[in-house]
């Protein structure tokens, strides 16, 4: 039985150095000289992330200006905030949060302490599976070095077949790690679905060599936002149907919120693409899943299943229907 008939895995992608809000938004407010981001925190009371350093002062700065909230949760150590983005994820239905400090330094030793301290601190808030995620695969090997097996499978994030790359493949295999392959090449990024699945297929011809086990290989086609190119979403859901029908074991996903950058009303755009997604074999979703709460495409997967007999007899569904109401 193919793992696309088996549940469908949700990767919060929350946890990101690269995560920005806009200066002009309402929960950025000025308080006792300090400028602060106001959330509300899992136990209802209101909260600041202090964000007074990296607000413009000049006001003519702030139509453009974007705050890197992550990142700044990050540098000050603000564990109220860190709780509230990993837990508010986990509770939404995330099982893999990723983590990805990338930005917050260009010195490797800067960055392989911060993804230490990044990794320690998660696995101390929450006992979910963690990606770690890097550009550097020293990045990646510094947080695989603290990471707590007793809590929870790493995964990698991730393979490619760019070079440098390739050391991953067997550090996942040692180190009982999930691992996730890009559809990048070695010269590049890939121009359309047929060179994501060739792209994607040595990535499996190198996890073939280590061994690795087939449930614990992630194929990602690579989501590009559909308005830098009108074939980008076909593109994608293109190389999910071949990958999926070449490869029916692997898990496939991608991070599927990337497809709406820059369009108004994402939260629609991405639930679209979502659901496209699974249509077209993907069996993992990277998300942000406080904008698309996840229940919403658990339970279409399920329903979806019934009615292509691919859940004879609706066993999963019915499981799943008990279940909710028990």
């Amino acid at each position: 039985m193919s793992s696309a008939s088996q549940g469908l895995i949700v990767i919060g992608e929350n946890i990101n150095t690269t995560r920005k809000i806009r200066a002009t938004s309402p929960n950025i407010v000025q308080e006792d000289g300090k400028v602060g981001y106001a959330y509300t925190g899992l136990d209802g009371a209101r909260r600041l992330l202090d964000i007074t350093d990296v607000f413009p002062e000049d006001p003519a700065e702030l139509k453009t200006a974007r705050i890197p909230h992550i990142g700044q949760a990050v540098r000050k150590q603000d564990l109220d905030y860190l709780s509230w983005a990993i837990l508010s994820q986990e509770r939404a239905g995330a099982t893999i949060i990723d983590l990805c400090v990338d930005e917050l330094s260009v010195y490797p030793e800067e960055r392989h302490d911060y993804m230490r301290w990044m990794v320690k601190t998660a696995q101390s808030l929450s006992d979910v599976s963690f990606s770690i995620d890097s550009s550097d695969p020293q990045t990646i090997m510094a947080g695989l070095e603290v990471y707590d097996h007793a809590k929870g499978r790493p995964a990698i994030n991730s393979v490619s077949l760019e070079a440098g790359r390739d050391v991953l493949v067997q550090l996942g295999k040692d180190e009982d790690c999930t691992v996730f392959a890009n559809g990048s090449g070695r010269s590049g990024m890939p121009q359309d679905a047929a060179e994501r699945i060739a792209n994607l297929s040595g990535c499996m011809e190198m996890m073939d060599k280590v061994g690795l086990p087939m449930g614990d290989r992630y194929l990602d086609p690579l989501v590009f936002p559909i308005g830098a190119g009108p074939d980008f979403g076909n593109h994608y859901l293109d190389a999910v149907r071949g990958l999926r029908e070449k490869f029916p074991e692997v898990h496939i996903f991608g991070g599927l919120s990337n497809v709406s950058f820059g369009l108004p009303r994402r939260k629609l755009l991405n639930h679209t693409f979502i659901t496209l997604g699974i249509l077209a074999g993907c069996d993992a979703i990277m998300i942000d899943p406080l904008m698309n709460p996840p229940k919403d495409f658990i339970e279409f997967k399920l329903a979806a299943e019934v009615m292509t007999a691919h859940d004879e007899y609706a066993m999963r569904y019915l499981k799943y229907v008990r279940a909710q109401k028990a």
